[in-house]
């Protein structure tokens, strides 16, 4: 029996916490245009961001949701933004935290990173509420 350490377990609990945050049909997508080239880095990201990270019990999803949305647009880290934006809905991060924590962005990262990243985020929210999406 594992002891929840080993590499199998994390992969399998971090594909659980993936699908569960970005959807059956992203993680669908991603894993069929895996190839040879990045398939140990997809299993590194799903074990060590999923199964490691966002299966820690110290902070609840929507916590780590909205860590995780300051973080790449406090890089310019645009498509994982939107990505992330997208996958809110399911976390329980809500618009309007989301849009407080952007102005964490404005003050420690600057400006236009939260410029671009509430510009970002009212699309990514259009299209959501267009295809009848909004939050969950």
């Amino acid at each position: 029996m594992s002891d929840g350490n080993q590499p199998d377990d994390r992969h399998a609990a971090g594909m659980a916490v993936r699908r569960a945050v970005l959807g059956d049909a992203h993680v669908d997508r991603a894993e069929a245009a895996k190839t040879a080239f990045d398939a140990d880095f997809q299993r590194f990201i799903t074990e060590g961001a999923w199964g490691s990270v966002w299966t820690r019990p110290g902070l609840p999803r929507p916590t780590r949701s909205l860590l995780t949305l300051v973080i790449l647009a406090s890089l310019g880290h645009w498509e994982e933004f939107t990505m992330h934006i997208r996958a809110a809905r399911n976390t329980g991060a809500t618009r309007d935290e989301i849009k407080e924590a952007l102005f964490h962005v404005a003050v420690y990262a600057g400006v236009p990173a939260a410029n671009r990243a509430y510009g970002l985020a009212k699309g990514v929210y259009k299209e959501l509420d267009a295809e009848g999406e909004s939050e969950k």
